[in-house]
């Protein structure tokens, strides 16, 4: 998948609210927040399925209830359409931890 334009990102990122542009690193990150440290581990688990099944991976970290995530194509040196329809399955899967706990 190719690296995006800058019209292509700036699209991409409207539809992703919450996702922010870090330029240096050529991606986009988010930082996640849950009731507790089962519901970031869950949100985690659910995330590293569909990555693995996607053959694309993110950098992240877990402190708590609070998930870092930071996504870029590293083999197309930016971002991808790969990024955004992982960073879209994460959005779904937090909505639905969300909605299962009474917020986000």
């Amino acid at each position: 998948m190719p690296r995006f334009s800058v019209q292509e990102r700036e699209a991409a990122l409207t539809a992703l609210p919450g996702w922010t542009w870090d330029e240096r690193r050529d991606g986009i990150a988010r930082t996640f927040r849950f009731r507790d440290f089962s519901e970031a581990f869950a949100f985690m688990t659910r995330i590293a399925m569909a990555a693995e099944k996607a053959d694309h991976h993110p950098e992240w970290s877990n402190v708590w209830n609070r998930v870092d995530i930071f996504l870029t194509t590293h083999s197309e040196g930016g971002l991808t359409a790969k990024d955004v329809e992982l960073a879209k399955s994460m959005d779904a899967f937090a909505a639905q931890l969300a909605l299962g706990s009474g917020g986000q």
